[in-house]
């Protein structure tokens, strides 16, 4: 890189033209971020190694699989807390149906195709006991919950929209007890009504000006209960499928089950398929729908738990979404709705039975 920017200059030089201050400064800059990135680069490739065993330390594989699970909730917790922002730029082209349908279609699609082309060694098609499993799961996890989803995203801001689908261990953990025929503690429900005037909080400034976000809450909160039902289901059955192929079964079941009411309710001479649309489209296909799903799943059975602990950082990515690409504004009622969720999620994980149980 100084032989670049050496030879730069000599050639400006022996032209006898004076060198643009910018032009130098920018390749200047341009060197300085590429040995940044190369220095980097090198450690972590040495790091890479170390991990592998090549310098003669290695980790144990408990601790491996730690920072894989790490590794894995992080990147589960930043894709899956865009979702709300995209459907927000979704929706400004097309009706909510339309980018759900479309979105739950294509991504089932590509899903199977993966499984199909790339996992060979796993069974793809369906039994028809497990077809009905993938049908009910599919309509609660994807059909109802993501309809609900991109409606009250009409009414809602995409901060309160993340804040919101960021309760959803409070409800597994109530609907568990419930399906257990055990009566909820007083903890457990002490940390849903938390949840919930967390929401209510952080929800003011906006419901002060449009009074319609209640009815974005309410639907809103109606698909968490069923996602949350669909988690349970999910925990409960005996799946003898992978799990990449039940979710691309789920999620393309759950958008065929979605057409009837596309047609319906859904206009197509105001649906304006352009470049916002299809960029949108394509970041809840794959980032979302399928690598975010993917790592859901793949968390939920390691430790169904431990797993439901990455949404408390849901709410955090979420508003820093929000405010980077919505300009959504961040107030003392944002601060403390989010404060209170979070220590309704901390309760309701203390009070979480074992996933043995």
């Amino acid at each position: 890189m100084t032989f670049l920017t050496c030879s730069v200059g000599i050639f400006y030089l022996e032209k006898g033209r004076k060198i643009n201050p910018k032009i130098w400064f920018s390749i200047v800059y341009f060197k300085r971020r590429f040995l940044f990135f190369v220095s980097k680069a090198r450690k972590a490739i040495v790091l890479i190694n170390i991990i592998k065993g090549d310098y003669g330390i290695s980790l144990p594989a408990p601790q491996l699989d730690s920072m894989k699970n790490v590794a894995f909730g992080l990147l589960f917790a930043m894709l899956w807390s865009s979702a709300a922002v995209a459907t927000k730029m979704g929706i400004l082209s097309v009706h909510p149906f339309i980018l759900a349908n479309v979105r739950l279609v294509f991504a089932g699609i590509f899903i199977l195709f993966i499984s199909y082309f790339f996992r060979p060694q796993h069974r793809i098609k369906p039994s028809w006991k497990e077809l009905r499993q993938l049908s009910f799961f599919g309509l609660f996890n994807s059909t109802i919950y993501l309809g609900a989803f991109v409606m009250a995203i009409k009414f809602l801001s995409p901060g309160i929209g993340s804040l919101a689908t960021a309760t959803n261990p409070i409800f597994i953990t109530i609907l568990s007890a419930l399906l257990l025929q055990r009566k909820p503690q007083v903890k457990e429900m002490g940390s849903l009504v938390l949840g919930l005037a967390g929401i209510l909080i952080a929800s003011y400034p906006q419901l002060q000006v449009e009074p319609a976000v209640w009815k974005g809450l309410v639907i809103l909160i109606g698909g968490i209960i069923t996602v949350s039902a669909a988690t349970v289901y999910y925990v409960r059955t005996d799946w003898k499928l992978n799990s990449l192929v039940i979710n691309g079964w789920q999620v393309l079941l759950g958008g065929i089950f979605m057409l009837p009411f596309t047609a319906s309710f859904a206009s197509f001479q105001e649906a304006n398929f352009d470049l916002r649309f299809l960029f949108a489209v394509s970041w809840l296909i794959i980032p979302v729908s399928i690598i975010a799903l993917w790592l859901w799943f793949y968390l939920i059975d390691q430790d169904p738990i431990s797993a439901s602990l990455w949404i408390f950082l849901c709410p955090l990515f979420g508003y820093f979404y929000a405010y980077l690409f919505s300009g959504e504004t961040i107030t003392i009622y944002t601060l403390i709705g989010t404060v209170i969720v979070i220590v309704a999620l901390y309760v309701g994980k203390k009070q979480m039975p074992s996933s043995s149980d």
